[in-house]
């Protein structure tokens, strides 16, 4: 499986427990909707590795899950940092004007003036809305992701058109 074809949906961060469970955080609108793929691919710089998803369970502060093949607490730990992924092909179709957090990510931001206000680095729920981070020239801008900031978003063109000033 090629890493484009993959989309990263959290990450192993750290053991949990002693009989190879990793602890998990995911960056998914509900955390345990991870439990839905059968295979994850976790990696780190772009190599991905299959390994099946045998049970999972919801703690208050993370997710836990028994993974094929991890077995024992060193084994878990080992898989630190690591990304989880699943196939693009698997992820359900988006409706009308709803978008996976990583397809924006990279995307550059302009506003109606022509002026790039800088590339989408990462994206932050708040309860109230989903604010975009954007990154340019070593600064961060953050941006509400609501209808009357942002006036398109053109994936091929890997464009997003906002109204919104320089000076903000």
């Amino acid at each position: 499986m090629r890493s484009e074809d993959l989309v990263i949906m959290g990450y192993v961060s750290g053991a949990f427990g002693v009989r190879g469970w990793v602890k998990v955080h995911a960056d998914t609108e509900y955390a345990d909707s991870l439990f839905d793929y059968p295979v994850w691919w976790l990696g780190k710089d772009g190599s991905f590795k299959a390994y099946t998803f045998e049970e999972g369970a919801v703690h208050p502060k993370a997710l836990a899950a028994k993974l094929a093949g991890v077995d024992g607490r060193d084994a878990a730990h080992a898989l630190r940092g690591c990304e989880i992924a699943v196939p693009r092909a698997e992820l359900p179709e988006t409706e009308e004007g709803e978008y996976y957090w990583s397809d924006l990510i990279g995307l550059e931001v302009v506003n109606q003036e022509g002026v790039l206000l800088g590339k989408v680095k990462n994206l932050l729920e708040t309860g109230a809305n989903d604010v975009l981070v954007l990154a340019d020239d070593g600064k961060e801008r953050l941006l509400p992701f609501v209808d009357q900031v942002v006036l398109n978003v053109d994936l091929a063109a890997g464009r997003i058109s906002v109204d919104w000033g320089v000076d903000f």
